[in-house]
């Protein structure tokens, strides 16, 4: 029998049960479709987390610790191979003062190399980076932090008032100076000459709108300054350090960030980086994700029973069709071959249905659910944030089929191994 008219004899056995093929074709289909759309739930918060995580940090940065980082450390780290920039940020923890055209603000200074901050991708709203000591990059929300005090104080007076804004900085920053004080803040006193900064750029906002940068950027030159007005203007109980240090190492491509990160550790620095965040999400996921998909095959199995008992009642009203064929020669392997296809068609067409019918679910989960748990938390705010729920990669499709077709093979084996042994004497004289 040639291989078209195998398919023709399935084809026409299909055709006359219909409807019970029908049903166990739905099996199928519901079996595979819940462990397709099962799984990609993982997946879509695995990959919500992932872009959270990416959204917030940059991929290749390395945060190195250690209590007495300097420059010198900073200069043999760049040695590492496939390090792009090392930058070591130095942030006065001392009382510190802004004041500009009459608006106050205490604002963290920060100094560091603006030529390795470059490297790393330091990025700016507008203007352009400091080119001298007294020359600053102000955070995206600088202007916010710098406040009318006197005004201030008189709404906060205001007993009439409710919930009075405070009044803040309105115009533009870029190329004002403003003067900057250290201090102490328990005698509520300066150190010193206030030091004049001009404003030459102002950083991008944060990547999230919760985040606030009200920082002050300066130049690694601007240190010895500080110092001096520092150590001149401190009392001798108090000798604490003026800078508290924070260094990042940034590799050239996100593959060389393990290696990085490995040598560093090697050199005895404690670091965290974004990799091993990423990988150690990836390793929970992976057992979650295969967990699903187990719950998932269990679904499919219990639709295997129903391709069971379709096949067995197939071989059972076709006894007589079976003597007939072994009678005409037909060999015990073609005639498991044509019942073993008729089972792989079942659990192909139940297949198809499915990854058609997930994706389809898919998609409107990823539109629906954030409109129905945004309402039910009464955030109106929550249907805009970039939440998947749902996705479905190409792989999952692999493995959700293999498992479906493998499942109706075996199902349909059973009894196709039953139909190889009918004999054939009893067989024709089974009446029709």
């Amino acid at each position: 029998m040639q291989v078209k008219d195998q398919f023709d004899f399935v084809r026409q056995h299909i055709r006359k049960n219909r409807l019970r093929v029908f049903m166990t074709v739905l099996a199928a289909t519901m079996g595979t479709a819940f462990l397709i759309i099962l799984a990609s739930v993982g997946f879509g918060i695995q990959d919500t987390l992932r872009k959270e995580i990416l959204d917030n940090r940059l991929v290749t940065q390395i945060e190195v610790y250690a209590q007495d980082l300097n420059a010198e450390k900073a200069e043999n780290m760049k040695k590492i191979g496939h390090v792009n920039a090392v930058v070591l940020r130095q942030s006065v923890t001392a009382w510190q003062k802004m004041e500009l055209d009459g608006f106050t603000g205490h604002s963290t200074l920060s100094v560091s190399d603006f030529e390795e901050e470059a490297k790393a991708g330091f990025a700016l709203d507008e203007g352009r980076l400091p080119e001298d000591a007294h020359e600053v990059v102000v955070g995206h929300d600088f202007a916010i932090s710098l406040i009318d005090e006197e005004a201030a104080q008189e709404k906060t007076d205001d007993a009439t008032a409710e919930d009075p804004e405070l009044p803040t900085y309105k115009e533009p920053l870029l190329g004002k100076t403003f003067t900057y004080e250290l201090g102490d803040y328990m005698k509520d006193q300066s150190f010193g000459k206030p030091v004049e900064l001009t404003i030459v750029g102002i950083a991008k906002a944060p990547a999230k709108d919760f985040i606030q940068d009200n920082r002050v950027y300066a130049d690694a030159a601007l240190i010895p300054e500080l110092e001096t007005i520092y150590q001149d203007g401190v009392s001798e109980e108090n000798s604490d350090p003026l800078f508290g240090q924070n260094l990042n190492v940034y590799a050239d491509e996100l593959e060389h960030v393990k290696s990085i990160t490995q040598t560093l550790k090697d050199d005895g620095y404690d670091v965290y980086s974004i990799s091993e965040e990423l990988d150690q999400i990836d390793v929970f996921f992976l057992a979650l994700k295969a967990g699903l998909i187990f719950v998932g095959t269990i679904a499919i199995l219990i639709s295997s029973i129903g391709i069971f008992n379709t096949m067995t009642m197939a071989v059972t009203e076709r006894t007589r069709e079976i003597g007939v064929m072994k009678a005409l020669g037909a060999k015990p392997k073609l005639i498991q071959r044509l019942f073993l296809l008729e089972s792989a068609w079942i659990g192909l067409i139940g297949t198809v249905i499915a990854v058609i019918l997930s994706y389809g679910v898919s998609l409107l989960a990823n539109y629906i659910l954030p409109l129905i748990v945004g309402a039910a938390l009464g955030e109106e705010e929550f249907s805009e944030l970039n939440v998947t729920f749902s996705i479905i990669p190409w792989q999952l499709v692999l493995i959700a089929s293999a498992i479906s077709l493998s499942v109706a093979m075996v199902s349909g084996w059973r009894p196709a191994r039953k139909a190889t042994q009918i004999d054939v004497i009893d067989a024709l004289r089974q009446e029709l």
